[in-house]
């Protein structure tokens, strides 16, 4: 049996991480983006062995526990202790691991998914699962609760799946422009000095945003954010400026990764291709996905 996941990649506009020594109660406030691509998660069962095996790949290479140690524990979790047989948890992954696109919420968020499909359970039990190893093993924090939201979401209520609480933006028109240029470990983040000035400006920009729910002022408080605590800056602040000159909203910073995101409209897109293309980055031109992941059988 090949079971398939799907769960967009998930690109958050600014946070204030929540920690809490219950991981189900850690969690960020904050906005974010999904896209149409993301990550494909394969599961495939095969009973008749002596004793249960559990394998992962990242885009069809095998990886060791230490390598994928939340996707791993997720299965360790939900494969039953008394199953015989092998486990292969396949992941595919659009873009590029440590770029902030939320990959490990998605590879953990896929893999509960598609194993409790197989063995039983439900989606907000498969989703608390893959946020507690995500927030225990310091992958991230709010991508989770993020991707299960789809759309443009707001994160009002810090917590994971059944405790935080989501909302959604209204939007029309948009494509979201991604410039991934190289990984940020989100640990080396959440634990160093600049976290205290992530909390305070993360909270006053989803005041002001919960004041004023727009697309166009999450872009905005998004920048102030990206530039107030020092994440943007250097090379990543100058190309964010030259794409200021071609968009009607302002860019920003990806949290976390070293790249850019913007909203971008069907007539920019042309002068936004050209600019990009004459600085020799690399981009992605991507749709908003509204929907929440998609689990079943797979047919090939």
């Amino acid at each position: 049996m090949l079971i398939r996941a799907f769960v967009p990649a998930h690109i958050t506009a600014f946070f204030a991480p929540v920690f809490h020594e219950d991981p189900l109660k850690a969690g960020s406030l904050g906005a974010g983006i999904n896209l149409d691509r993301g990550t494909n998660v394969f599961v495939s069962i095969e009973t008749g062995t002596l004793e249960r095996h559990i394998h992962v790949a990242f885009n069809g290479e095998p990886v060791k526990k230490d390598g994928a140690v939340i996707s791993y524990s997720v299965a360790e979790r939900l494969v039953p202790s008394d199953f015989a047989g092998e486990v292969e948890v396949w992941q595919y992954f659009d873009f590029p691991n440590g770029y902030g696109f939320g990959n490990s919420a998605g590879g953990a968020l896929g893999t509960a998914l598609a194993l409790s499909y197989s063995f039983g359970g439900t989606w907000l039990k498969a989703a608390r699962v893959a946020h507690e190893m995500e927030v225990t093993h310091k992958g991230g924090l709010g991508d989770i609760v993020g991707q299960l939201a789809g759309g443009i979401e707001v994160r009002v209520k810090a917590g994971g799946p059944g405790i935080g609480v989501t909302d959604n933006l209204f939007f029309e028109g948009y494509k979201v422009l991604a410039i991934p240029l190289g990984p940020l470990h989100t640990k080396e983040v959440l634990e160093g000095e600049v976290i205290e000035e992530i909390k305070r400006e993360g909270t006053k920009a989803m005041d002001a945003l919960l004041n004023d729910p727009r697309v166009e002022r999450m872009m905005f408080l998004a920048r102030e954010f990206a530039e107030k605590t020092g994440l943007l800056n250097g090379e990543l602040l100058e190309i964010a400026r030259e794409l200021d000159r071609v968009l009607k909203l302002p860019s920003s910073m990806i949290m976390l990764g070293k790249g850019l995101f913007a909203l971008v409209r069907e007539e920019e897109i042309e002068k936004v291709r050209g600019l990009v293309s004459d600085m020799g980055i690399s981009y992605t031109l991507a749709d908003i996905y509204t929907e929440r992941p998609k689990v079943g059988r797979w047919a090939g």
